[in-house]
């Protein structure tokens, strides 16, 4: 375990929480990840997180880092507890990982119609470099990404 503070915590993603994961990503998002993906981003090493809210998994992360960089896969937060500050408190740690790894830069996509999350990116000092056309699927065709970037500086 990592990190606990008034009832959340910060866990390692392992394969037994794949089921608890999954429920909060198929509650949080109309085209949510395979089961699969999840599966094989813990046995590719990526640094994956659940968020733990009195004990119970309603929030999860995946970050990839290599060759000084990273990217945020894929962030959620079961939608009870959206807007009460677990997003950016998910957030907040994959990037302290990010820069316990010392990367340069951190790079992810959002949905362009999403602004709780852009929102909370530039708050969190990522900049909008990009526009990733007809990047997720959605309801009706395909919705654009919007691609924001975060440097990291170090002594």
């Amino acid at each position: 375990m990592t990190g606990s503070e008034s009832g959340y915590s910060i866990c390692s993603m392992q394969d037994k929480d794949l089921d608890a994961v999954m429920l909060t990503e198929n509650r949080a998002y109309s085209h949510p990840w395979a089961r699969g993906i999840f599966a094989d981003c813990i046995k590719s090493g990526n640094e994956c997180w659940i968020l733990l809210v009195d004990g119970e998994v309603l929030g999860h992360g995946v970050v990839s880092i290599g060759a000084q960089e990273s990217h945020l896969l894929n962030v959620c937060v079961h939608p009870r507890l959206q807007g009460q500050g677990y997003g950016r408190r998910l957030v907040d740690f994959m990037l302290e990982r990010a820069r316990h790894h010392r990367v340069c830069s951190i790079f992810l996509e959002v949905r362009a119609s999403n602004i709780a999350a852009y929102n909370l990116y530039e708050s969190l000092g990522f900049n909008e470099i990009g526009l990733r056309k007809g990047y997720y699927p959605a309801e009706s065709g395909r919705e654009d990404a919007i691609v924001f970037a975060k440097e990291f500086f170090y002594d």
